[in-house]
């Protein structure tokens, strides 16, 4: 083994510790107490079991995890159709401009996320600007997402995490080579084409990137469904929070936090294998 090499191995070393105790760690004992049985009064009682997974898969729960599974898709396909010509524009204005229009898509993280759903909650609610507005205006004679609050915390999801979606596709679209385009032109491709056989194909992996670091925290988002949904909504998130600070069944919430981690990983071997082809 040359020196270099062991200086490699050296310096590789802290971050291994640091993943193996901080991120693989805390996942094995996840694992660990999920197969446990709840105390009497809460915590753990270490008693070898999987009755925990056994009721995570009764229906009640499997209809809250699918509800999840569905909100988080179709949160994830939302950006994307407004993401890509959002970057598409933000790639092919003048350069003098970018900064200003990327500055505005970041401008919301300069808050606080609770705090930006707040805000989201007040201007979208009952008596909120936006309703007093277009009833003002006479577009609307019921305020919007009264009937249906799942439409709000979709809007609200929509709203936080399209910067996530937007920024992995401006870098590769920015990179884009525009006499790619006009060269498909000059060979006869029509529009429909040029997207399917030349900017798609380069977008791609922007497109798996962003459509993953949307779903993800997507599928397990409760701040949102809880403030927008007003306690009407129960996706897994919720249903989480409720068995480690309320119901304090401990193995429960981790028997649920495996199966979707489980489900994550699978999506993410799934999209990218499709995406791939």
């Amino acid at each position: 083994m040359t020196a270099s090499s062991r200086l490699f191995r050296f310096g590789l070393f802290p971050y291994v510790a640091w993943l193996a105790l901080f991120m693989l760690g805390p996942l094995l004992f996840v694992v660990l107490v999920s197969l446990q049985e709840k105390g009497l009064w809460g915590g753990v009682v270490w008693t070898w079991t999987s009755a925990s997974y056994a009721r995570a898969l009764d229906s009640l729960y499997l209809s809250v995890f699918l509800s999840s599974l569905k909100l988080a898709s179709i949160t994830a396909l939302s950006c994307l159709s407004l993401a890509f010509p959002m970057s598409w524009f933000m790639a092919t204005i003048r350069r003098e401009f970018r900064t200003v229009v990327l500055g505005l898509v970041l401008m919301p993280f300069i808050s606080n996320f609770v705090v930006r759903t707040y805000a989201l909650k007040f201007l979208i609610g009952v008596e909120g600007p936006l309703n007093r507005f277009l009833t003002v205006l006479g577009i609307i004679q019921t305020p919007l997402f009264l009937e249906d609050v799942r439409v709000a915390v979709w809007f609200g999801m929509v709203t936080n995490y399209l910067p996530f979606m937007v920024l992995p596709l401006y870098v590769a679209l920015e990179r884009f080579d525009g006499s790619l385009i006009e060269s498909a032109r000059d060979l006869g491709a029509n529009s429909y084409q040029v997207f399917v056989r030349v900017v798609w194909p380069l977008a791609k992996p922007a497109v798996r990137t962003g459509f993953m670091l949307v779903f993800v925290p997507a599928l397990g988002e409760f701040v949102i469904p809880d403030l927008l949904g007003g306690g009407k909504t129960m996706y897994m998130g919720n249903l989480l929070s409720e068995q480690f600070l309320k119901a304090r069944d401990w193995p429960f919430g981790a028997s649920l936090c495996v199966i979707m981690m489980s489900v994550v990983i699978f999506v993410s071997l799934i999209f990218r294998r499709r995406t791939d082809l």
